[in-house]
C-alpha cells in the first residue's frame, strides 16, 4: 500500500503565499485505489497554488498501470495552470509500466528529484524554426 512519505514544499521567497513547487515521495506498491488518493492530493495541492510537482518514485516497487492515465490527466491539468508534473527515481520496471500504458511521452522523467526540481527553473532557448 502507498505511503505518502514526504511532502516537501520549496519556495524562493519567504512569504505567506502558498508554495508553487513541491515534492511528493511515494513508496511501496501503488495500487489503483492509491492512485485515486494521490490524484486527489495533487488536486488539493494545485488548489493551494502548488502547480509544479515532482513525484519521487525511487522507493516504489510497483505501479498499477490502470492509474497511469489518471496521473497523465492530472499532469495535463497542472500544465494548464502553468505548472507540470514530473517523475523522478523510476526503476526500469516502473518506466516500462508507464511506457506500456502509453505515457512515455506524457511526463518528463528524471533520475533524481534534484534534477527534476531544477528543470522547473531552467529556461529553454530554441533557435531556428
Amino acid at each position: 500500500m502507498t505511503q505518502l512519505v514526504t511532502q516537501q514544499f520549496l519556495s524562493d521567497s519567504v512569504s505567506m503565499a502558498p508554495p508553487k513547487t513541491m515534492t511528493m515521495v511515494l513508496e511501496g506498491e501503488i495500487i489503483q485505489d492509491d492512485v485515486v488518493d494521490i490524484v486527489d492530493m495533487l488536486e488539493r495541492l494545485a488548489g493551494q497554488g502548488a502547480v509544479k510537482i515532482v513525484i519521487d518514485m525511487h522507493a516504489v516497487t510497483h505501479f498499477d498501470y490502470r492509474g497511469v492515465w489518471a496521473m497523465r490527466r492530472k499532469a495535463d491539468t497542472l500544465r494548464q495552470l502553468g505548472g507540470d508534473l514530473k517523475l523522478s527515481g523510476l526503476s526500469p520496471y516502473l518506466h516500462a509500466i508507464f511506457r506500456a500504458a502509453g505515457a512515455n511521452e506524457a511526463f518528463d522523467y528524471f533520475a533524481n528529484t534534484e534534477d527534476a526540481l531544477n528543470s522547473f527553473t531552467r529556461a529553454v532557448f530554441v533557435h531556428g524554426g
